[in-house]
């Protein structure tokens, strides 16, 4: 007997039920009915991250998760996108932020954070040990991660750059979630790309890493969990 085909068809995320989002459902079509496309999943995608996320200096539609936000609206694709960075924060603030942030369901998280740990000279495996922190609260919470990696400046000395740079695939490897081994590759140093502190990116930069951030965050959000 010839099954009749159906299609998976989310339900838009309700922002005022916290911890809910819909679930697909089934429709029954008549076999003469065209099959059409299943739309695009989607779900809540939240940035958790300091200044370089918030995009200190820039305006909000220039911020590295609004340009990803915009291009996903581009192609259709309705995810609703949370930037939950925060100028100055640590790894150990987003401990403390992590029952604000899954107050709602959270699909993705991207997770950029620990800049501010290495400028202040925090040890490496208090800044480890807060990350693994945040990472086990999203495994349980069913939350898939990508995990942007931090570089110091050579100034910081070598034995705590290269400790510190270790973190991060360390990490990824644990926890077998996508490593951007650098959110500011190819921006970091360039005047050209930069503000006047040297620290954080222009409009022209944050673009830069919009672009980096999008390849290795849209295999992710195209998975269906």
């Amino acid at each position: 007997m010839r099954k009749v085909p159906c299609s998976a068809v989310v339900l838009p995320l309700l922002a005022a039920l916290a911890g809910g989002c819909g679930r697909g459902a089934l429709e029954a079509r008549s076999p003469s009915a065209p099959a059409s496309a299943p739309q695009a999943y989607q779900g809540t995608l939240v940035f958790l991250g300091d200044s370089l996320t918030a995009g200190l200096g820039l305006s909000r539609e220039q911020a590295f998760p609004a340009l990803i936000e915009a291009r996903l609206a581009s192609e259709g694709r309705p995810w609703k996108v949370v930037n939950a960075g925060i100028s100055g924060d640590t790894t150990a603030g987003g401990v403390a932020r992590l029952d604000w942030v899954f107050r709602q369901k959270v699909d993705v998280l991207f997770l950029c954070l620990g800049a501010n740990d290495g400028l202040r000279g925090v040890p490496v495996a208090e800044t480890e040990r807060n990350l693994w922190l945040i990472l086990d609260r999203a495994r349980k919470e069913g939350t898939r991660v990508v995990l942007a990696g931090i570089q110091l400046p050579e100034n910081y000395g070598t034995d705590y750059r290269k400790g510190f740079a270790r973190i991060f695939p360390r990490l990824a490897k644990e926890y077998q979630i996508p490593l951007l081994p650098f959110l500011l590759e190819g921006v970091a140093m360039d005047p050209g790309l930069n503000q006047p502190d040297g620290i954080h990116p222009n409009a022209e930069g944050a673009r830069r890493v919009a672009d980096r951030v999008w390849a290795a965050l849209d295999p992710v959000l195209r998975r269906r969990p």
